[in-house]
């Protein structure tokens, strides 16, 4: 991905932060929007993205998933950057676009919909301390980062509305190595028809 900054006009854009906001379903650490990786129920988006870092400790994995919250998620995963695979800055920018896929495929009427509501305005991850997944605020009404997140969901909204993307989608790995989960290779993913719904936990392995 292009990390170069980017400015946008706050007014003429949109923005979301808080999962509780108009635009908060775009968020990573967005409530109901289940996914389903390796026989594993996944409370979001950011907590698959946090155990996608350690596919070499499925304790720590486990850790994370187990949490079912995704701030704390980040937190343990904080915990343990040492262990963080080492080609991590090359490549999770493509493990994001993927996350952002499945739970795309995975809640598609409602992700979807969010999506295309936002029309063709540029969306921002507005942030205080992010300028690399989101954009910060500067004088003027100015947001100013690389906001690869918002980037990311404008791309996914495209391949919606021209329709590379639909509700039969099946969702392939990015190229990279060791893309394990559990001990076990991530391989393509299906949508959520393919769900197992009846467990007492969000969590199951």
């Amino acid at each position: 991905m292009n990390l170069a900054e980017r400015e946008y006009i706050s007014t003429e854009v949109i923005t979301f932060a808080k999962t509780d906001g108009k635009y908060g379903a775009l968020s990573n650490m967005a409530p109901h929007f289940s996914l389903f990786i390796n026989e594993v129920n996944i409370q979001s988006s950011e907590i698959l993205y946090q155990a996608c870092k350690f596919p070499l400790f499925p304790a720590l994995q486990e850790e994370i998933l187990r949490s079912q919250n995704p701030m704390d998620a980040k937190a343990i995963s904080r915990r343990y950057n040492d262990r963080t695979r080492q080609d991590w800055d090359r490549v999770k920018f493509k493990i994001m676009r993927w996350c952002l896929e499945v739970k795309l495929i995975q809640n598609f009427e409602k992700f979807s919909g969010i999506l295309l509501s936002t029309d063709n305005l540029p969306i921002v991850e507005y942030s205080t301390k992010d300028p690399i997944w989101g954009a910060l605020p500067h004088n003027g009404g100015i947001l100013k980062g690389v906001n690869a997140l918002g980037r990311l969901l404008m791309e996914l909204r495209e391949k919606v509305r021209e329709g590379i993307i639909t509700n039969n989608t099946i969702v392939y790995p990015p190229n990279i190595t060791a893309f394990i989960l559990f001990n076990k290779e991530i391989k393509e993913i299906y949508n959520d028809r393919y769900f197992i719904h009846d467990l007492d936990d969000i969590y199951a392995y």
